[in-house]
């Protein structure tokens, strides 16, 4: 079995597989509080409940974009396996099949370059990734298998959350597609300022990446499939067509894929 933790700022997700099939799922919330006993403590009950036997843990695998956290992770993944696991980070970029750029690589968050292995792996193309999370990530990979440049917006969650904790007048709001742009009434307004207006910053942003993969790498825009992943990507889902593929578990297959390529 190989073991994932994918650290977000907002959630931690952790995934169990066995033969390259997901077996469990879960996420727990990220806070810088827990140390790493705690948090073990904590995801040893859903092993349990799952009756998942730690001697069957052949290989952890740790992507983090909170530093912080890394610690805690390496104490958790010897309590879970033994040893210590394999931390996706500059140290193993020269192993792995998407190249950063030089400039890049202690930027580049680590989920993101696992969204970009394993879109690049999977379907042998140029690819753009959106990843809709705390924030809303577009990785772009030309057709050398290098990345060409990364986007970052606020996710639609984070943006939706601080209209309300910023105005007084508006209330809580479901986050749903609206039925028209035109809103009548606050619900339908602010439904379509965010859900409406991100579909048009995703398409136009797309758009204006592969307008510059084709001018700056020689990647023709007509070649680049873009995947989409994230909780929230099914949001716009059934008002666009901007997406090729869809994955929700693109980051933890990446982080599957790069345990592969580098065994411990």
């Amino acid at each position: 079995m190989v073991l994932v933790f994918d650290i977000g700022n907002t959630n931690i997700k952790t995934a169990v597989f066995e033969n390259d099939k997901l077996l469990y799922e879960w996420r727990v919330s990220t806070d810088l509080r827990r140390t790493g006993d705690e948090y073990f403590s904590m995801l040893r009950s859903l092993f349990n409940d799952a009756k998942i036997s730690f001697a069957d843990i052949e290989q952890v695998v740790l992507s983090s974009v909170v530093p912080a956290l890394i610690g805690p992770f390496v104490i958790v993944s010897q309590h879970f396996s033994g040893k210590k696991p394999l931390i996706i980070g500059p140290d193993i970029y020269d192993k792995l099949p998407v190249k950063v750029p030089e400039t890049g690589v202690h930027e580049i968050g680590t989920d993101l370059l696992c969204d970009a292995i394993e879109a690049w792996c999977r379907y042998k193309s140029p690819c753009i990734v959106a990843d809709f999370g705390t924030a809303l990530s577009f990785t772009a990979v030309d057709k050398d298998g290098n990345i060409a440049g990364v986007a970052i917006a606020p996710g639609i969650r984070t943006a939706f959350n601080s209209l309300f904790s910023g105005t007084a007048q508006i209330p809580a709001i479901p986050l749903e597609i609206p039925p028209t742009s035109l809103g009548k009434n606050t619900t339908v307004a602010v439904q379509a300022g965010i859900v409406l207006g991100y579909k048009g910053l995703v398409e136009s942003l797309i758009k204006n990446m592969k307008e510059d993969m084709e001018k700056e790498t020689g990647t023709k825009a007509s070649d680049i499939k873009v995947i989409a992943t994230g909780g929230l990507n099914s949001m716009l889902q059934p008002i666009t067509d901007v997406f090729d593929f869809v994955d929700k578990e693109l980051t933890i297959n990446g982080m599957l894929r790069i345990s592969k390529l580098i065994k411990q």
